[in-house]
């Protein structure tokens, strides 16, 4: 616990932090504006009721939080990278084991912390985004009478545990991307090359790559949302319960690499 919480103050301070949770806050924002304004202004009827979707509660509910998990699937991989690689890049890594820690152990306890703070700004940042929902309906004259939906807040914390998962492990993916290159640079800079590799595959074989990491990750919620992270689409989406076991299967796999790597890599000189 004392390096899990040394770990968890580091990251407070840090600017990769701040910068993640404003960069998905922002563009949170940024969508539920757009759909605000297309609610209001669009002259095709079919659009105008797609963007009514993310306003019209109960069903807002989880439509915000496929986007809060969309968006936040690419900056949870550039903030794992971001932490993993400066462990190496700082020579934190080499300092805690020159004073005893266990190299996986140590990964490990960043890695957690790395994931409890993603998870707090997944939840800020959904909240932003319902409050957007609920100001976007106003300004559109959408009825809030489904905001207390019995049904849809009961389904929540399942969600929620979804959308935990899936950011627990496409942080786990840049993190262990960043611990074999041994630099935030190359970590980011690969992940997000598998990010966009994996959404053009998808076009082509969406039957293969429904079992790739940011796929899986966007199946966990099953509305479909724009930017889905890399997801190929809805045709040949993962379900939700098969989709949940695909992304614990990354996730493990990712972190018996870092672990791995981290206690075979020379970290002298």
């Amino acid at each position: 616990m004392r390096l899990f919480r040394s770990n968890l103050r580091k990251l407070v301070r840090r600017p990769a932090t701040f910068v993640t949770f404003l960069l998905l806050a922002g563009l949170v924002l940024l969508i539920m504006v757009a759909v605000t304004a297309a609610s209001r202004q669009s002259t095709d009827t079919q659009s105008e009721i797609a963007s009514q979707l993310f306003l019209t509660f109960p069903g807002a509910w989880s439509l915000v939080l496929s986007v809060v998990l969309g968006i936040g699937g690419l900056l949870a991989l550039v903030y794992g990278a971001a932490i993993a690689g400066s462990e190496w890049g700082w020579g934190t890594l080499k300092a805690a084991v020159a004073r005893g820690e266990s190299r996986s152990r140590y990964t490990l306890t960043g890695y957690a912390a790395v994931v409890v703070m993603l998870w707090a700004v997944l939840l800020v940042t959904y909240a932003i985004g319902i409050v957007a929902a609920v100001a976007g309906a106003s300004i559109a004259g959408i009825s809030l009478s489904g905001i207390w939906d019995q049904a849809a807040l009961r389904q929540l914390p399942d969600l929620f545990a979804r959308a935990a998962l899936g950011v627990a492990m496409e942080a786990a993916l840049g993190f262990a991307i960043a611990t074999v290159a041994r630099s935030q640079l190359a970590g980011i800079g690969a992940g997000i090359g598998i990010y966009f590799a994996e959404g053009i595959a998808g076009i082509f074989v969406p039957g293969i790559i429904k079992w790739f990491p940011f796929a899986a990750a966007s199946a966990l919620i099953n509305d479909a949302s724009p930017g889905g992270g890399g997801a190929a689409g809805t045709t040949g989406r993962l379900d939700p319960g098969t989709a949940v076991f695909a992304t614990l299967a990354w996730l493990i796999g990712a972190l018996v690499v870092s672990a791995l790597w981290t206690e075979r890599a020379e970290i002298g000189g």
